[in-house]
């Protein structure tokens, strides 16, 4: 027979059961509920006439998104492994912005980031193919990171270079005052973002600026390569190795994505 432990966690981990799958389902509604409360708030007539009601309605997801959280640091055996997960990150930052905005008046904006808890549709709907997918393109970003940071390293270098160029050959009249300030308009312009507030009036700094524009193009189009040759290369041993992924959650750390044959749990080795 089930513990009361065991059974929470069918409810709160999992959605393969009634009851899980009604648990995320309601969570699910609260969440975009509390995200809609956050945008009507922020409306200057509707925050003004009812920030009362904005206020105790903010208070009552915040209970219950904190409650949540608890039970689901108290259900699985190793709470510090859910806890530094993704899905735990995010339910703790689901909860800390209105506790914040005690201390630091204005930040409760950033309640928004309870959008991310959306992402639990995935495993409730058992969209397992969205859950492999989205796991093949963290192995990517994460075997790429290397050649990124690299690569940035090198930007960085290039603007600040092509940023003091520009602070020598234009004056401050045309906005370029300072190295920093010139360095913003390199990264504008590296980007091809390109606002406008400063440009170069001289000929020598628009040709430095024309330069950069080309280089731009090709700086775009860099990172993209670098990731998808890793998605290339994923796709290649997804093939080679493909199995069923499950959405079960793991009773110890709560960390799902196991293949549907696992019989331990790939991230703490708990049985199954």
């Amino acid at each position: 027979m089930k513990s009361s432990r065991n059974r929470l966690h069918e409810i709160i981990f999992e959605a393969d059961t009634p009851a899980g799958k009604a648990f995320d389902v309601a969570l699910l509604w609260l969440i975009v509920l509390s995200v809609l409360t956050v945008v009507a708030e922020s409306v200057p007539e509707w925050g003004a006439t009812y920030r009362r009601e904005f206020e105790l309605i903010e208070w009552g997801f915040t209970v219950l998104f904190t409650l949540e959280y608890v039970l689901r640091l108290a259900v699985v055996k190793k709470p510090w492994h859910y806890a530094r997960s993704f899905f735990g990150l995010v339910d703790l930052l689901a909860i800390l912005p209105t506790f914040i905005a005690l201390i630091v008046p204005g930040s409760s904006s950033l309640r928004i980031i309870r959008i991310l808890r959306v992402l639990r549709v995935f495993r409730v709907l058992k969209l397992v193919g969205f859950i492999a997918e989205a796991k093949q393109l963290q192995s990517a970003l994460r075997a790429s990171r290397r050649r990124i940071i690299v690569f940035l390293s090198a930007v960085l270098a290039l603007v600040t270079i092509l940023g003091t160029l520009m602070y020598l050959v234009e004056d401050e009249q045309a906005g370029f005052s300072s190295i920093p300030r010139s360095i913003y308009w390199a990264i504008v312009t590296v980007t091809t973002v390109g606002y406008g507030d400063i440009a170069p009036r001289t000929v020598a700094g628009q040709v430095i600026a024309s330069v950069m524009m080309i280089i731009g193009y090709a700086i775009i189009a860099v990172p993209s390569g670098l990731v998808g040759v890793e998605m290339i290369r994923g796709n290649m041993l997804k093939t080679e190795n493909a199995r069923s992924t499950s959405t079960q959650a793991c009773p110890s750390c709560g960390k799902d994505g196991h293949d549907s044959d696992a019989l331990h749990c790939k991230y703490c080795g708990h049985r199954m």
